[in-house]
């Protein structure tokens, strides 16, 4: 197998190779990277529940009262009145009629797509979706068209091309994970709504964030009743591991039935689904959370503004500090990484070619002093780097 270590040392040349940093410490604002105290600057943990007393003792409770484990897939042995009752409180959080959990995003992406078209169907998807639409789009053998990043105009005329499908799903990212940029929801539902198509979003990285409630984009953008499709993650915001789809009582029976990666896999821990559980009636119950959340993003984005940093005006906790140059954003990272601040550099093929960058993602746990002292360590390391003079 030569080819492995070819391929290997290709990546090196090209500034693309991966290694994972091990961290030594829980995720709040400070972490310990590999024996080291860093300002953490790259979870997705937006509102810091993981490391909530509520959450984590919901997390003890739920081991002490169901085990360690599933046992087996939801419809066998694994259907625990824990997991019914977090899809109850989702379906209550979301505003629908119903809620299923899958044990990860990249699965319930996969399985919700592939039950939902397949040959002879049409799915539509933005190209910056994340990597488990696009392969929950090749997986289910439907016609795959392409729409331009957040370009409705683009995804009208491929609309029109596609009429004569049986079905047509627009599948979007409520909140692109390296952007940080929102969805145009209010247009794709309407031209959903136009041309007979339905709507699928993944709200990954908008649940427990966006929105009134915190419930993600169509609260946000007030669509309830016309996105028929919600996916979210247990993951991020919300503290703990898993992820839900929320829509009708026929379209949660449907994916029971239909989803393979729901019927052909053991059904999430009890721990995690006890943790979602409290971090949900969290989200509902304690707004201020998502109020020092946007303090801290709002303040961190203007500031690497400021200092001359390419940074977009979207409004959201994820904030990419854009470079270009791969080998550039990796000497970066580096560099931030031993004035003590963890923020990664993302290369293609994750992001394409030319537009390496920084990706800062900021937390409600995040004090001004920690933010403050991110912010000087991007000062210094910027100077290193080449990027400032």
């Amino acid at each position: 197998m030569n080819f492995l270590t070819e391929e290997l040392e290709e990546l090196h040349r090209k500034d693309l190779h991966r290694r994972m940093r091990r961290l030594d410490s829980p995720q709040g604002a400070r972490t310990v990277i590999e024996g080291k105290e860093c300002i953490l600057l790259s979870s997705n943990n937006y509102l810091g529940l993981t490391e909530h007393p509520v959450v984590k003792e919901a997390a003890k409770l739920a081991v002490d009262n169901w085990g360690a484990g599933a046992g087996g897939s939801r419809l066998t042995t694994g259907n625990y009145a824990l997991h019914e009752e977090l899809e109850q409180e989702i379906s209550h959080f979301k505003g629908t009629e119903s809620a299923i959990v899958f044990g990860t995003g990249y699965a319930a992406n996969l399985g919700v797509i592939q039950a939902l078209a397949g040959r002879g169907d049409a799915v539509l998807s933005d190209e910056l979706n994340h990597a488990s639409i696009i392969d929950g789009c090749r997986l289910s053998q439907a016609g795959v068209k392409v729409y331009r990043h957040r370009d409705t105009e683009h995804l009208e005329e491929m609309l029109r091309q596609v009429q004569g499908y049986r079905r047509r799903l627009i599948v979007t990212d409520g909140v692109f994970s390296m952007d940080g940029d929102l969805a145009p929801l209010p247009k794709i539902a309407a031209l959903a709504e136009r041309y007979g198509a339905f709507v699928m979003v993944d709200d990954a990285h908008a649940t427990g964030v966006l929105g009134g409630r915190g419930a993600g984009t169509v609260d946000h953008f007030s669509l309830e009743g016309r996105v028929q499709v919600q996916m979210g993650t247990l993951s991020k915001a919300l503290g703990s591991s898993g992820a839900y789809v929320a829509g009708t009582h026929e379209l949660i029976d449907y994916l029971r039935n239909m989803g393979r990666s729901f019927i052909f896999s053991t059904a999430p821990p009890p721990a995690a689904m006890g943790a979602a559980l409290a971090a949900v009636r969290l989200v509902e119950r304690q707004p201020e959370i998502r109020t020092r959340l946007w303090r801290n993003a709002r303040y961190l984005r203007t500031s690497l503004d400021k200092m001359g940093y390419i940074v977009p005006a979207e409004d959201s906790p994820i904030i990419p500090v854009f470079i270009g140059d791969a080998a550039k954003t990796m000497y970066l990272s580096q560099a931030l990484l031993e004035e003590g601040v963890f923020a990664p550099g993302i290369r293609p093929p994750t992001v394409p070619q030319g537009t390496s960058r920084i990706r800062v993602t900021v937390m409600a746990v995040h004090t001004r002093e920690d933010l403050d002292q991110a912010l000087s360590a991007f000062a210094r390391a910027g100077k290193r780097a080449g990027i400032f003079s």
